[in-house]
């Protein structure tokens, strides 16, 4: 069996937050990965087996040397933050192992917290979730967050996540304590999978979203993830990808006469 995790040599994980985005609705999460990437000058310290994910490769930001792939891990030293980037969803035939991989790197990486980003569908909020866009999770099979560093995390004024559908078979309570996050990907899954005595610090922070040019709704999630990690404000650096190929490349004028 191949390793999860290929990392570069001198990569340093204990004791760092890991933030980890989830394929969901929009997009949100991988933007604001990219812009805390971008923004804090991340550097790639491994790459993760790619077989569990759809397959895709691509350039480098900034002409850097080698290609992009699925699910990469970002960081530096003398950083106490790191950031997976995935930029492809898994495969419907590997979400468990994927899951269980994924759980596992994290258990065994010496991280010192983790952080689960997700979008919720828009359509889906509830009048008593008008009030903010974002909301977290944390579950009961994981240690306190106090002494941890997303302690902070409890002390912003970010509500407790409910699920917004009221369906019996979805509820969060025949299962766990997780709720149904529509849009999330495999949020809930990745949350209902933490065992009891999970030994990591460990939240989720959801924002509700519409499909669309979302790059408003990523500064947004990001600065809320800046905050929770202790990293404080910052001037969002948007990657140089965004200008291009975000949304496609704008269309020629000449079709409008």
């Amino acid at each position: 069996m191949r390793p999860f995790i290929y990392p570069f040599p001198g990569s340093k994980l204990s004791g760092k937050t890991l933030i980890v985005p989830i394929v969901s609705t929009a997009n949100v999460s991988q933007l604001a990965a990219d812009l805390l990437i971008s923004s804090f000058s991340l550097q790639r310290l491994a790459i993760f087996n790619p077989e569990f994910l759809v397959p895709v490769v691509g350039g480098r930001e900034d002409d850097e040397e080698g290609v992009t792939t699925p699910l990469e891990l970002y960081g530096k030293a003398g950083s106490d933050l790191l950031v997976i980037q995935q930029r492809s969803p898994v495969l419907k035939s590997r979400k468990q192992d994927f899951v269980a991989s994924l759980l596992d790197f994290i258990k065994s990486s010496g991280v010192g917290a983790v952080l689960f980003l997700s979008g919720v569908d828009l359509s889906n909020r509830t009048d008593s979730q008008m009030f903010t866009p974002t909301y977290q999770i944390q579950p009961s099979s994981c240690p306190s967050l106090a002494g941890s560093p997303l302690h902070d995390l409890n002390k912003l004024p970010i509500p407790v996540y409910t699920s917004p559908v009221l369906q019996a078979s979805h509820s969060g309570t025949e299962d766990g304590a997780i709720p149904f996050i529509p849009g999330g990907g495999l949020t809930r899954r990745i949350l209902r999978a933490l065992p009891d005595g999970w030994p990591i610090p460990t939240a989720s922070l959801l924002q509700f979203v519409l499909e669309g040019d979302n790059r408003a709704d990523a500064k947004l999630f990001a600065a809320v993830v800046a905050k929770v990690v202790g990293q404080g404000s910052t001037e969002w650096r948007q990657p140089a990808s965004w200008k291009q190929g975000l949304f496609g490349a704008p269309h020629d004028q000449t079709l409008y006469g």
